[in-house]
């Protein structure tokens, strides 16, 4: 993830660029793997630094704090947020790369609001801060006839079983712009200074313009995220027609093609809820509606898994 620029370079100018923000005050960074965002913050004059890791690379970390000459600085701390006490009561900034595919899969984000209940000091900052899902519809006839109507007839035999499988599986990839057919629509909005834990199932409707002749065939999903206490506001986005990170996008594809017209109007809702077994995996559930003058109406649902 070090080499994803648009993700290390974004962090790295809201830290840097934000030195009023961070001089003199006490930091904390949520899984904080190699060091880079503490090291970011102790140069943007971060008086104590203290970072959380619980994986392996903890060790290595402390390796590059002392080799990088920030050891007095930056304190890291092993084990899992909600388990372990810090060296200090409270904290004036929170800082992570919380997010996962589709915003929320195997996020930390419950680990940040934990911090966030706990550490943070009244009028603290959050880095990022807001963060919006968005959702468009795409056509993808290459890849559906490939990975997935292929399933239907197999040297003569009907594994169908298989297609649905791969239906219920999102896929993790890159759509190119050229397969975009609607403009987007946002799904839901966070504000991390204020989301509970429980507002992160969401139910949510959405709606959106078809933007030339053409079929149906997926939803794509991504994300944007924005650090707002920032003096000039800064932030990314991982859509189709941003640049690329390693989070992509997230794509649903529907039972069936759909035609659609420019013009036309498709309605839906995005249900999310985290897996009861394990939180870190997601139910979804996508329903759709086309509304169009030549082609009439057209409803379908499905349920996916992100495992």
């Amino acid at each position: 993830m070090l080499k994803d620029e648009v993700r290390t370079q974004t962090y790295m100018r809201s830290i840097i660029t934000n030195r009023h923000l961070f001089q003199g005050k006490t930091v904390l960074d949520i899984g904080c793997g190699t060091g880079i965002l503490c090291m970011f913050a102790a140069k943007a004059g971060a008086k104590k630094v203290i970072g959380v890791e619980c994986a392996e690379i903890y060790h290595k970390a402390k390796e590059i704090v002392a080799a990088n000459g920030f050891a007095d600085v930056i304190t890291l701390v092993k084990g899992k947020v909600e388990e372990i006490e810090l060296p200090v009561s409270s904290v004036d900034i929170i800082i992570s790369e919380w997010m996962g595919y589709f915003l929320l899969y195997e996020s930390m984000l419950d680990t940040v609001l934990y911090a966030r209940d706990k550490w943070l000091a009244k009028g603290g900052a959050i880095f990022p801060d807001k963060a919006t899902i968005l959702i468009s519809a795409i056509e993808d006839q290459e890849y559906r006839q490939s990975k997935i109507d292929y399933w239907k007839n197999v040297w003569s035999f009907d594994m169908s079983v298989v297609r649905e499988l791969a239906l219920m599986e999102p896929l993790v990839d890159t759509c190119d712009p050229n397969q975009l057919i609607s403009d987007a629509d946002k799904v839901l909005e966070i504000d991390i200074y204020k989301v509970t834990k429980e507002e992160l199932d969401f139910k949510q409707p959405f709606q959106l313009k078809v933007s030339r002749d053409d079929f149906l065939h997926a939803f794509v999903v991504y994300f944007s995220v924005q650090f707002s206490r920032s003096h000039k506001s800064i932030g990314f986005s991982t859509g189709p027609l941003d640049k690329y990170t390693h989070w992509k996008q997230t794509v649903f594809y529907l039972d069936r093609e759909i035609p659609v017209c420019r013009g036309d109007t498709i309605t839906g809702t995005l249900s999310c809820a985290r897996n009861t077994k394990n939180p870190r995996d997601l139910d979804i559930e996508l329903t759709s509606k086309r509304e169009s003058k030549r082609h009439g109406k057209s409803e379908q649902g499905r349920k996916y898994r992100l495992r």
